[in-house]
């Protein structure tokens, strides 16, 4: 099948590559040219663990190609994806801008009948509107369907590959037995093509994403009793997680939320619900908890240092917003680093993968490492604010060896208690006693 994806981003690189991968040939068609310049040159714009194999075989066997030229990209595609971006706008909408623009040029391009589908995440009606930007202009039949992309970022090959469930948004007959054929090969081990129409479509993707937000932002409520209580938040964790109507998955504390998806999406559902007068509180809750969260242990850092922070010297690990990605969109780190630079702190950074991100954005506010241990050299302290699997098991006699005061922020709980007190170290974490070194 003859596939067309309009974005290059996160989701339209991992979509059209994951496609092809099945035998699709899948053209991927972008406005910034050098974008495009570099993809068809071979090299990957985004990091995600496992995509880049697939990348260079599907390149190399021309069943993925590039292309600036909306036109020419769409020529004789059975199905056109619509991977834009839909930015958060002033008011918390989701902007769709480039969706319904690209729709709009779409109607006139259109020579056979197609299925358009809205890959991006957007709110109820956007499938409606789409429908009529095209249609003014369409000499063909259409459909619009509605395809929320579910992946995430670190495991996105895999999600895609092998999906727990794929949604799809439709009322065409016509049109569900292209998209039935299009995912045969992804669901051959019986996970379920959920069908239904367009608009449950656009808000099961919200309703998805803010439930797990939700999750996140009660235990991190939960963490901070603990902390008022004297209760451990790990245990508690283990008691709730093991609670089948509960589930242990997103039930881990620490310094909130961060990324592409998760605060764009409840707070585009919070304002849609508000458009159609109804007030959303818990979701208001949720943003409100995860805002706090983000900065929840400057105020132990400054109790540490005495509220004098000039000069002191912080190693910080992980910038990322989770591990195994680059991504550093509405990052916790930056929350911190901001309050840290503010406070008169010498930040002195490590991250796998995010650094020249953080670089385009920060510059030469912080210093950049290569090494955590480097980072790490004559600093009054270690903050974590991203659980990357090398800082869960760190070499702790040289990490002693060569910081000046043996003080560990962790914002991801990394460490257990009793080795922490072992080795002597002051360690504050989130929901659990602070240990206080030797």
């Amino acid at each position: 099948m003859k596939i067309a994806i309009v974005g290059t981003g996160y989701v339209g690189l991992v979509t059209g590559t994951c496609f092809a991968e099945t035998g699709n040939t899948v053209t991927c068609i972008d406005i910034d040219k050098k974008k495009i310049e570099s993809l068809k040159n071979g090299k990957i714009t985004i990091y995600e663990p496992g995509l880049e194999v697939l990348f260079e075989r599907n390149l190399k066997q021309g069943r993925l190609h590039f292309t600036n030229n909306l036109e020419e990209g769409i020529k004789n595609a059975k199905i056109i994806f619509l991977a834009l971006p839909t930015p958060p706008g002033e008011d918390g909408s989701a902007d769709l801008k480039y969706i319904l623009g690209v729709a709009g040029e779409l109607g006139s391009l259109l020579k056979e009948y197609t299925v358009i589908v809205d890959k991006s995440t957007v709110p109820v009606g956007t499938a409606n509107k789409v429908r009529a930007k095209i249609l003014p202009h369409a000499k063909v039949a259409f459909d619009v369907v509605s395809n929320p992309e579910f992946l995430r970022e670190g495991v996105a090959v895999d999600d895609f590959m092998k999906p727990e469930r794929v949604v799809i948004g439709t009322t065409s007959s016509e049109a569900r037995k292209v998209m039935e054929a299009l995912y045969a090969p992804f669901v051959r081990q019986g996970n379920p093509l959920v069908f239904m129409d367009e608009k449950s479509a656009e808000l099961t993707k919200y309703a998805a994403n803010s439930f797990l937000a939700t999750k996140i932002s009660f235990m991190n409520e939960i963490a901070n009793v603990c902390e008022l209580v004297g209760a451990d938040v790990d245990a508690v964790r283990k008691g709730m997680g093991t609670d089948s109507r509960i589930g242990k998955r997103f039930l881990f504390p620490g310094i909130g939320y961060g990324g592409s998806c998760f605060p764009k999406d409840v707070q585009a559902l919070e304002k849609s619900s508000s458009d159609v007068q109804y007030d959303f509180r818990i979701l208001k809750a949720v943003m409100e908890v995860n805002a706090s969260q983000k900065t929840k242990l400057i105020p132990r850092v400054l109790d540490y240092f005495r509220g004098d922070l000039k000069g002191k010297i912080i190693a910080f690990w992980g910038l990322a917003f989770k591990p195994h990605t680059d991504d550093i969109r509405e990052a916790p780190s930056l929350y911190n680093i901001d309050e840290l630079l503010e406070a008169g702190a010498i930040v002195k950074a490590h991250d796998p993968e995010s650094m020249n991100n953080v670089k385009q954005l920060l510059g030469d506010k912080i210093q950049y490492f290569d090494d955590p241990y480097a980072a790490a050299e004559k600093a009054d302290a270690v903050f974590i604010a991203t659980e990357w699997p090398e800082f869960r098991t760190p070499d702790f006699e040289k990490l002693s060896s060569i910081l000046t005061n043996k003080v560990i922020f962790d914002g991801r709980n990394l460490y257990d208690l009793a080795l922490m007190k072992e080795l002597g170290y002051t360690y504050y974490s989130i929901g659990r006693e602070a240990i206080y070194g030797k």
